[in-house]
């Protein structure tokens, strides 16, 4: 025998609009009488009628994730965590349960936007947006635009990992503290003895990229090393392990005497690696090398990489719960979630 909506209704011993309203979530009801009607439709294995419910209600079952990459592990980690956080939040309670879809854009401006409408025409419950923005003031006013529009129309917005938008685009941010981690990072090797240092920074159009490259200089004008040959010590590239090579092959053309190489993540850090080696250069004897993220593989390269550690795993698993409303947003909106620098192997002090 089917369970209809009015058979939780009378074992919750409320009435049927109270039972839609707690299911729909479009509605303020007493906790304990939310609590009442989920423990009815558990009891009763009531199951809502998801198509009927998504016309009737501000938003549907789905929330998207957007990556650039969902192959690299700084984006898997992140959107992993959020994907199971998101399946958790809605577990055991009939009507909670979401589709958590992960939109990989590529890192195109265009696609990113192009995701957000198609999650807006589905009345996604929330949207969780990733990784860093492009800085571009089009592109921010677009995406601005969207997201302000998501939120209107009921949908949850949640940024991780990347800075806030401008005005009321996001409900919550969870921002890294980029450039604070790589301030401590280069300060580190500073510390060491190093003063001629590489740096392999990212795209030169990304906030990531220009957050870390801001914190390496911050620690170089504090030693009194800023200036033309910080500029000549620095090649940006992409975020992979190929761009890391090239650009440390390009640094050790302009520096053959480098001491120390920062890169811009850690997979850029492995391409650092080997072109040094293949220039037959010992890491650390004769070059440091240093990473960013901490990711899965960092402490297992040989030797281990120094790095800046960012709780990728535990960011997402909060976006994921901040998108089902199961966490309150931070306070004034915005998180900033510092790095942890960890020592390891590839750095050491410079050769006498």
């Amino acid at each position: 025998m089917t369970v209809t909506l009015a058979d939780v209704a009378a074992r919750a011993r409320v009435s049927p609009a109270t039972v839609s309203r707690v299911l729909n979530g479009n509605y303020p009801v007493a906790a304990s009488t939310r609590e009442r009607v989920l423990r009815a439709v558990d009891e009763l294995d009531y199951v809502l009628n998801g198509p009927a419910s998504a016309l009737a209600a501000a938003t549907s079952d789905l929330v998207g994730i957007l990556v650039n990459d969902i192959a690299d592990p700084f984006f898997g980690i992140m959107a992993g965590a959020a994907q199971s956080a998101i399946g958790d939040a809605g577990r055991g309670r009939a009507g909670g349960e979401k589709l958590a879809v992960v939109c990989n854009t590529g890192g195109s401006p265009e696609r990113e936007l192009t995701y957000l409408t198609l999650l807006q025409r589905q009345r996604a419950a929330a949207v969780v947006v990733t990784g860093g923005a492009l800085d571009d003031p089009d592109h921010i006013a677009a995406l601005t635009a969207k997201l302000t529009r998501l939120g209107d129309a009921g949908t949850r917005v949640v940024l991780c990992g990347r800075p806030p938008m401008p005005g009321d685009a996001a409900a919550a941010t969870l921002a890294f503290d980029n450039r604070g981690g790589a301030h401590a990072l280069t300060e580190h090797l500073l510390s060491l003895g190093h003063r001629r240092i590489g740096y392999v920074a990212g795209p030169a159009d990304r906030s990531t990229t220009r957050d870390r490259l801001d914190g390496h200089r911050d620690a170089l004008v504090a030693a009194g090393l800023a200036g033309p040959e910080a500029e000549r010590l620095t090649v940006h590239g992409h975020y992979t392990r190929a761009s890391g090579h090239e650009a440390t092959r390009e640094l050790l053309a302009r520096e053959p005497s480098l001491t120390a190489v920062v890169a811009a993540n850690d997979t850029v850090a492995l391409g650092a690696c080997a072109a040094l080696r293949e220039a037959g250069l010992r890491i650390p004897d004769d070059v440091s090398v240093a990473g960013f993220d901490d990711l899965p593989f960092s402490v297992d390269a040989v030797p281990s990489l120094t790095t800046v550690r960012l709780p990728l795993h535990e960011a997402g698993v909060r976006a994921g719960r901040l998108a089902m409303g199961a966490d309150q947003a931070p306070p004034g909106g915005v998180a900033t979630i510092p790095g942890e620098l960890m020592l390891r192997a590839s750095t050491a002090p410079p050769r006498a």
